[in-house]
């Protein structure tokens, strides 16, 4: 019986620097080198994620966007997109629109990913989540509200606003989409972000359990948009900073993601000697 072994990075694999330590790296690689299967199912787009999980040895199918995408974890190589029927998402745009809220609206352009905005309309919460993800080539600004139906394939929604204009919109689309509604960290606003039905973390984790012949899944994590991923794992650990949602749903808890608690859990369940 073969197990998959897969962590969410920001704030669960990661350290509060938002960087892999080298215990989790030297553990993750004897991980792999021991024929055992693992990765990772980040909100991070690809260009992203590779980039904070490098040392990482090893090409593994990962699950990135939340489950619109599975990529190679090396290339970069998208495996399984999982998008949204284009007049849904150009119904559900504009009425995110009419209701006064200014989203980020992500698509593939040519094979490209790319998430578009219009800047002036901006609040302040959105600008810093935009200043964070200046320079990675994926943001395209653009002048007004028309010039937001582009691209070939829509994959996300990203709505970030208070939660008296963010609750109706997650209300009237939490049974139609996958939404994922939270406070935005380190800011007063909220956001919801909106995927297909079909991509969510835990039916990406099923289809890379299914590629990679696994019968089992054990999941970390330590956000509210990990309990999906939990409520399908055999069984599920939250660090030690999670969500007190997501401790109530784990079948354990381990130590925090600054104190390497993925990696040493790791290391104790399958009696890998890696030097701390």
């Amino acid at each position: 019986m073969k197990t998959l072994y897969i962590s969410d990075l920001d704030g669960t694999l990661l350290n509060s620097s938002a960087a892999l330590s080298d215990f989790t790296k030297r553990t993750i690689n004897s991980l792999l080198a021991a024929d055992e299967r693992f990765t990772y199912a980040t909100a991070r787009a690809w260009s992203t994620s590779h980039q904070v999980a490098a040392g990482i040895e090893g090409s593994l199918p990962v699950v990135v966007h939340n489950g619109a995408f599975i990529a190679n974890s090396l290339t970069g190589e998208r495996l399984i997109e999982n998008t949204f029927d284009r007049s849904d998402y150009e119904e559900m745009l504009r009425d995110v629109l009419k209701r006064g809220i200014n989203p980020l609206v992500y698509a593939l352009e040519g094979g490209r990913e790319r998430f578009s905005f219009v800047e002036r309309q901006a609040n302040e919460a959105t600008r810093a989540f935009l200043d964070m993800r200046k320079g990675d080539g994926r943001d395209r600004e653009v002048s007004n509200n028309d010039e937001l139906f582009y691209g070939d394939r829509y994959f996300y929604m990203t709505c970030i606003d208070s939660y008296e204009m963010l609750a109706p919109l997650y209300e009237k689309y939490k049974n139609i989409h996958h939404c994922v509604f939270l406070k935005y960290k380190g800011l007063l606003d909220h956001s919801i972000e909106i995927l297909p039905k079909q991509a969510s973390k835990s039916n990406a984790t099923r289809q890379v359990a299914d590629h990679l012949g696994c019968d089992r899944i054990v999941a970390f994590g330590d956000s509210i948009n990990d309990l999906d991923l939990f409520e399908i794992a055999d069984e599920s650990y939250a660090v030690a900073n999670a969500a007190p949602e997501l401790k109530a749903k784990a079948s354990g808890i381990i130590g925090s993601n600054d104190e390497d608690g993925v990696a040493h859990w790791l290391c104790e369940r399958l009696g890998l000697e890696v030097d701390d």
